[in-house]
């Protein structure tokens, strides 16, 4: 059974180390993804049902993985760094899938609802809390195509790459010509070795 909002704000708190307005967010768009989807118990009997992508990196991303139990450590969270408000909540037993995004207007509107408060965050935290999930959200029904290595549980063939000889799951390798390569060894680094 989901919990109550008050339970996943407290839940969100403790996971994140403060509350603030996109714990505020993460939480109800989860929390209505899933609700969407007629996933009641994502922590019990439903938890391996779930795989949820999430399109920034910020304060909600620590809501979305309180309410739906998807970690990356479990292969159920996935990050496009998109820097969107926005997540992708998909059932894997029905294929099921709904995008859910703030609605831009949602800050306007906390400050409209609230104006006797001067801090923003304050009157988002509020405001987040009271409006119906249609002036918060925007959703829509996609489709999402998961091949075998993206889900949860995947043993798949290790390969080694040939330059640098470290290895690669998942099917992450990249093939030039006759050889089989790591991204980093690819080209595709974020690093620089000094």
């Amino acid at each position: 059974m989901l919990k109550t909002l008050s339970e996943y704000l407290k839940d969100a708190e403790i996971a994140h180390g403060h509350l603030c307005a996109g714990q505020i967010l993460g939480v109800r768009l989860a929390m209505f993804g899933l609700q969407k989807l007629s996933i009641e118990d994502p922590q019990g009997k439903d938890r391996k049902r779930v795989v949820t992508f999430v399109e920034i990196d910020r304060c909600a991303t620590d809501a979305i993985m309180v309410v739906t139990g998807c970690r990356l450590g479990k292969r159920a969270l996935k990050f496009r760094d998109w820097g969107k408000m926005a997540a992708t909540f998909i059932d894997l037993e029905t294929g099921k899938a709904i995008r859910v995004a703030a609605t831009e207007t949602s800050k306007a509107l906390a400050a409209a609802m609230h104006p006797e408060i001067a801090n923003k965050n304050q009157q988002q935290m509020l405001g987040y809390r009271e409006m119906s999930d249609d002036q918060l959200f925007q959703s829509q029904w996609v489709r999402v195509e998961l091949p075998p290595e993206e889900f949860p549980g995947y043993k798949g063939e290790r390969i080694v790459c040939m330059q640098c000889g470290e290895g690669i799951s998942y099917r992450r390798e990249v093939r030039r010509g006759e050889k089989v390569l790591c991204r980093g060894c690819a080209g595709e680094r974020y690093w620089t070795p000094l």
